[in-house]
């Protein structure tokens, strides 16, 4: 299977126990995590040869995040060192009626003030199949906004297929970059695209017709998602596939969860699952994005089949707390034939 390369900060994640507020809590749950990092954990719990390529403090923090990377079996050759703290956000989980909430401290983290030229990005693609990033990357700064855009034009050369996460972060996006600008640029160069209606209108000023998003429910059809998926490809014409996951948020425990795929002449539609008592649907579409990484490689000339995988992982995900999918491709598959009973295997 072709080496697949991710690109972004992994984070220390501090986290009230269970369902506790910040404001009750005397303690915190510790889980280190990031879009790119996630997404290589699950690509790695696959099988899939994975390096994931960030910036780390040279400190007792930044070990740690090294270690829970190795542990996992993602591959960290090409990491570099410098700067002095790790990024931390705080998540409190939320229930029924009450969101989650995230809190960032992530100024001045070592991948914030990453600068061009201090990756030798083609050294890192050598014998590389697959490059991903998101958009939260080059929402941390204008020197992650750089190396972001210098990792994709050297993989374009190289011939690499490319791929990303919208990924729009409204507690991002703090300094005085056009973020419209920075990430059409980083799309344009981009083979396959993930992105929420959120993400489309947020980023590049795209709707989806005739749908308020927030009214939906359970309710949310695929449909209504084709005419994003079209301006999406006329904007991008690089793209071969753009792809959607459709949340129907009933409440913040229960969620319905699908995926639509285009190819440019097909709109492939996935089962949709009820996700009745969410565990941690933090790396929700992190998940996602690793399992239909996988699902494309393992079957080139199915995409019903890989978006279906997709699906299926990132279902899976909400049952497992952390950020990381630490479900397995056989544990995926048997969701995907129909087993969502949850019975015991002895």
């Amino acid at each position: 299977m072709k080496k697949v390369v991710t690109f972004g900060e992994i984070m220390l994640r501090l986290s009230p126990p269970g369902f506790l507020r910040f404001s009750q809590t005397t303690s915190f749950d510790i889980v280190y995590g990031g879009g790119e990092s996630n997404v290589a954990v699950s690509l790695a719990n696959y099988g899939v040869p994975i390096q994931f390529v960030t910036r780390l403090p040279n400190n007792d923090i930044g070990e740690c995040a090294l270690m829970e990377l190795r542990k996992r079996n993602v591959g960290t050759d090409h990491i570099i060192y410098g700067g002095d703290r790790l990024g931390i956000y705080f998540l409190e989980t939320g229930a029924v009626s009450r969101g989650s909430k995230v809190v960032y401290d992530r100024a001045h983290s070592a991948i914030a003030e990453i600068k061009e030229g201090m990756v030798d990005w083609e050294t890192v693609f050598k014998d590389v199949g697959w490059f991903h990033w998101t958009g939260i990357t080059p929402a941390i700064s204008q020197g992650a906004a750089d190396a972001c855009l210098e990792a994709v034009k050297v993989a374009s050369n190289m011939g690499v297929t490319i791929s990303t996460d919208l990924n729009y972060r409204a507690k991002l996006w703090k300094y005085d970059g056009d973020r419209e600008a920075i990430m059409t640029e980083l799309t344009s160069y981009c083979d396959i695209i993930l992105g929420n209606e959120e993400d489309a209108e947020k980023h590049f000023g795209i709707k989806p017709e005739g749908l308020d998003i927030t009214t939906q429910g359970e309710h949310v059809k695929a449909e209504a998602f084709l005419s994003v998926c079209q301006q999406m490809m006329k904007k991008f014409p690089r793209a071969k596939k753009v792809i959607t996951t459709l949340r129907g948020s009933i409440s913040a425990s229960h969620n319905t969860w699908a995926g639509v795929l285009y190819d440019g002449s097909t709109m492939y539609e996935s089962p949709q699952y009820q996700i009745t008592d969410i565990v941690d649907r933090v790396g929700g579409g992190d998940s996602f994005m690793g399992g239909l990484i996988y699902g494309l490689l393992q079957y080139p000339d199915d995409d019903q089949n890989a978006l279906n995988f997709a699906v299926a992982a990132s279902c899976l995900k909400h049952t497992i707390k952390g950020d990381a999918n630490l479900a397995t491709v056989a544990e995926v598959e048997k969701l995907m034939g129909g087993d969502a009973s949850g019975r015991v295997a002895r």
